[in-house]
């Protein structure tokens, strides 16, 4: 593992052009499932899913670097050849450098979920902008997986869905299929807090 920080790890996305979409190919070498994890934060869910499902690869994307190369760290301990970091801003991936119809399903878990009143347009699920730019991303039929602790933050997620009419909402209980953890629903459950799922299929 290189020791200049500046260099990014052999498990670490780098763009070969930031001002240009990416390809697939840029991304995994085949053309098995790729599921993106979009705010990764310490990495766990990542990691178990990528253990879990042998068949098919990861992406994580998540802001800060430093959260970046421990991804990369704990890809690298558990050996695993499924699952890369990109360190980007989510917004510009989303909008800019990732290829349209590239994945079967965007894991979007425990954002900010911008509590105070005048924070709240900040609030991602909520801006149709933004639910078209993950809907391009997605190969048709594929799923976009929400989920918050926020009541708030949910019911508006729920009501911006009556206007958007490029999604569907389909049943998700806990137990329906294998999904991790996050590092934040776990503290949260710890707490005695809820969580809030959706699961919406692209039309």
């Amino acid at each position: 593992m290189p020791k200049d920080k500046s260099f990014p790890f052999p498990n670490e996305v780098y763009p070969p052009d930031w001002f240009a979409p990416m390809q697939v190919s840029d991304l995994v070498p085949g053309d098995r499932p790729l599921e993106l994890d979009l705010g990764c934060g310490d990495g766990s869910f990542l990691i178990q899913m990528a253990e879990h499902h042998p068949d098919r690869d990861f992406l994580a994307v998540e802001r800060l670097l430093g959260r970046v190369r421990k991804v990369c760290r704990k890809i690298d301990r558990a050996g695993l050849t499924n699952a890369k970091a990109l360190r980007a801003d989510s917004n510009y991936v989303v909008n800019w450098l990732l290829p349209k119809g590239a994945f079967h399903r965007i894991h979007f878990l425990c954002p900010d979920p911008w509590p105070k009143k005048k924070h709240a347009r900040r609030r991602q699920m909520c801006q149709l902008p933004f639910l078209l730019a993950l809907h391009d991303l997605l190969a048709p039929g594929g799923e976009l997986l929400f989920m918050t602790d926020s009541p708030e933050y949910f019911a508006e997620s729920l009501e911006k869905q009556e206007s958007c009419e490029f999604f569907e909402q389909k049943p998700w209980e806990p137990g329906d299929f294998y999904y991790a953890q996050t590092d934040f629903e776990k503290q949260w459950l710890e707490q005695g807090r809820s969580m809030h799922r959706l699961r919406l299929k692209a039309i």
